[in-house]
């Protein structure tokens, strides 16, 4: 807020002040007082086969912050047996037992239920952590309070999550009725391009099974050796990438493949995507080749009016904008342009923050911090003449010379 007011960038400079002051408001609301300054706090709910696990993290007498776990657990496996390897692996697991993990174990996890190797995992933890760890089971008041809380969270978020699942299943079931596939739909893939007039193009591949999005699967590719800003060539990149390499005997590849690729764009998208499909088919690299779709937008680009474009025929399909189907087309499509416009933007804002100073012989890190920190930025520093750049410390007077010539060109 300081620096862009000293800037004279005063509009920014306000959205700065509004959001400390909101950030003032939320820690407010998070403090919590009454109970230990430093805990973990475990929720549970169990639907049939189903498991939630909520935690619930306080720290400084604040809540920091939440988060749901569906764990994969056999029908018959306790609560208690849940909990034990809950504990075991999100605390000691790789993400935390890698010697990283010092000041991330509370000194107080608060558990729904007493299990077997209780105070085991607490000396483990405390070792582990080089601070006392007390797993609390029995428990009143305040923290009685929490641990419902972090229950009914548990819940909610598996009643949730079952929703989606379910309008998730019903929105393949409604696709699979247009193009009616005869083994279903399972796995969807959607490609999409994204560049600032040919510069830093990206290529985003994502992944919705019946679940939804399969985020593990996403891939993004950084296009190169083309034209710039021939997305046809870009598409045709972005695919070899993903599919070029697979093998009609490499099973474990064969199993991710997907029943349909949607390709966000019109006929020339699709068209290149079906040319790089049917090289592989005549390599025979591919015996099942997934149904294309472009997804072209409507004249106005509004949501609803897209038009899908089957592969062959290249038949026009144009679904209602209440159906299922549409909505499913729309949402992997978003997503798709949505991870790689970010991607994009990170590749872009990358390559801005390259100073032209770091091009220039004799100025290192330290005197391009110097030269930004005596003056002020970037700005100041191509405002600034030779007497100026003289006066920043460790700049000699044939430096700042060469500096200012190569900055003006001269």
């Amino acid at each position: 807020m300081e620096q862009s007011s000293s800037e004279l960038h005063f509009e920014q400079a306000a959205k700065y002040r509004d959001q400390i002051t909101t950030l003032r408001k939320v820690q407010q609301q998070q403090y919590v007082s009454g109970v230990a300054a430093e805990m973990d706090v475990i929720g549970m709910y169990r639907l049939k086969t189903q498991v939630c696990l909520h935690l619930l993290c306080i720290r400084d007498h604040k809540i920091l912050g939440s988060k749901s776990y569906f764990p994969v657990v056999p029908s018959d496996t306790s609560d208690e047996e849940v909990i034990q390897a809950f504990i075991g692996q999100h605390y000691l697991g790789n993400e935390l037992g890698s010697g990283t993990n010092e000041g991330l174990i509370p000194k107080e996890i608060v558990a729904p239920t007493d299990f077997e190797l209780l105070n085991e995992l607490a000396s483990l933890l405390s070792k582990q952590s080089d601070h006392e760890v007390k797993i609390s089971t029995k428990i009143r008041a305040e923290r009685r309070q929490y641990l419902k809380l972090a229950a009914t969270n548990a819940q909610t978020a598996l009643v949730t999550r079952n929703s989606h699942k379910e309008s998730m299943q019903a929105r393949f079931v409604a696709l699979n009725e247009v193009f009616e596939l005869a083994n279903g739909i399972n796995r969807i893939e959607c490609f999409d391009i994204s560049h600032t007039m040919g510069q830093q193009t990206i290529a985003s591949n994502v992944v919705f099974n019946q679940e939804g999005p399969l985020k593990t699967d996403y891939r993004r590719y950084n296009v190169y050796g083309i034209t710039p800003g021939d997305d046809y060539a870009a598409m045709e990149f972005a695919l070899n990438k993903r599919y070029g390499k697979i093998k009609s005997t490499d099973e474990e590849s064969l199993k991710k493949m997907p029943d349909i690729v949607f390709i966000d764009g019109g006929k020339g998208q699709l068209a290149k995507a079906e040319d790089f499909f049917a090289m592989l088919s005549t390599q025979e690299s591919l015996e099942k080749i997934p149904l294309l779709v472009g997804v072209a937008k409507g004249e106005s680009r509004k949501p609803g009016l897209e038009t899908l474009i089957l592969a062959g025929s290249h038949q026009l399909i144009s679904l209602p904008a209440t159906s299922p189907a549409l909505h499913l087309v729309q949402h992997i499509r978003d997503e798709s342009h949505r991870f790689a416009i970010t991607g994009h933007r990170a590749k872009r804002q990358k390559a801005s923050k390259k100073s032209v100073l770091e091009e220039i012989e004799g100025v290192g890190v330290k005197k391009r911090q110097a030269l930004l920190t005596h003056l002020g930025g970037i700005q100041e520093v191509n405002k600034a003449d030779i007497a100026d750049l003289e006066k920043v410390p460790g700049i000699s007077k044939v430096l700042a010379k060469n500096i200012y010539e190569t900055l003006h060109n001269k």
